[in-house]
C-alpha cells in the first residue's frame, strides 16, 4: 500500500485530537459528500448506460423523501459520531494490516459478515408490524430514483450503522480496509437503485447481488432480501 503504518498512525493522530463540535462538523461535512457523490453517480450512470429500463419509469422526486433523506445524513454522522466514541474509548481499536491481500481478505469479510446481518435485519424488517412502523417507506419506491437509496425510517439507517460498529469492536480491520468497504457499500447502494441493469447478466450465477436482483425486490417484497451478494437468499429459498 502507499501509506505506511506510520503515516497512517500520523493521520489517526489527527483525527484523535478533533473535539467532538470539530467531530460534528467533520462527520456532517463527510456525510454529505457521500450523499451527492451517490446522487451523482447515480445520474452520470443514468445518462451514460444504453441498457433499458427495468422498469418504465423511475419513481418521481417528493418533497417529503428529499427531506427524510436529509434526516439519513444526520443518522449517518450520528453512527459515525458513536464509532469516534467508540474509538476514543478503546472500544474499536483500528488494525495494523498494511498488504494488499490482507486488505482484500479483509474487505471481503467485511462484506460478507454485513450481508449476512443485513440479510437478516432486512428480513425482520418485512414482518407486518416492523414492516408498517419502519420499512414502508421505502417500500413506496416499487420503482426507484436517485434519493430511494437514502428514503429510510432513522432506526434503519441507525440499524445498518450499528451493525457495523459491532464488528469493528468484535475485530481490529484496518482503517484502509474499513474505508474501501464503505466506499463500496455506498456505491453498491447506489448502482442497486438504478433503474437499469448495471452489471452483465452472467454475474447471476456468481452470486452477485445485481442491480435486477434488488429491483426485483421492490417488485416483489418477499424475494431477495440480500444486499452485496444472493448467496444468503439462494440459502434460505427467497431468491428469485
Amino acid at each position: 500500500m502507499n501509506f505506511t503504518q506510520a503515516e497512517l498512525s500520523g493521520y489517526l493522530q489527527v483525527f484523535w485530537q478533533f473535539s467532538w463540535p470539530q467531530w460534528l462538523i467533520f462527520s456532517l461535512i463527510v456525510n454529505i459528500f457521500l450523499y451527492l457523490f451517490s446522487i451523482g453517480l447515480y445520474i452520470f450512470i443514468e445518462k451514460t448506460c444504453r441498457k433499458s429500463q427495468l422498469q418504465e419509469k423511475n419513481h418521481p422526486v417528493t418533497r417529503s423523501d428529499f427531506y427524510l433523506s436529509l434526516l439519513t445524513i444526520g443518522c449517518n454522522s450520528f453512527v459515525m459520531l458513536f464509532g469516534a466514541f467508540l474509538w476514543k474509548k478503546g472500544w474499536i481499536v483500528p488494525g495494523q494490516t498494511e498488504s494488499v491481500i490482507g486488505i482484500i481478505a479483509e474487505v471481503a469479510v467485511l462484506l460478507l459478515l454485513m450481508d449476512f446481518l443485513m440479510y437478516l435485519f432486512h428480513f425482520a424488517a418485512h414482518l407486518p408490524l416492523v414492516y408498517k412502523v419502519l420499512h414502508g417507506k421505502h417500500h413506496e419506491h416499487i420503482s426507484t430514483n436517485f434519493l430511494s437509496l437514502f428514503v429510510l425510517h432513522p432506526l434503519e439507517t441507525i440499524g445498518f450503522g450499528l451493525m457495523m460498529l459491532v464488528l469493528l469492536v468484535g475485530h481490529d480491520f484496518s482503517v484502509i480496509s474499513i474505508s474501501i468497504y464503505l466506499l463500496l457499500n455506498l456505491i453498491w447502494g447506489t448502482i442497486g437503485h438504478l433503474n437499469r441493469e448495471f452489471f452483465p447478466s452472467s454475474f447471476d450465477r456468481f452470486f452477485v447481488g445485481t442491480t435486477r436482483f434488488h429491483n426485483q425486490h421492490h417488485l416483489d417484497e418477499s424475494k431477495n432480501f440480500g444486499f452485496y451478494t444472493s448467496i444468503w437468499d439462494r440459502l434460505f429459498r427467497t431468491y428469485k
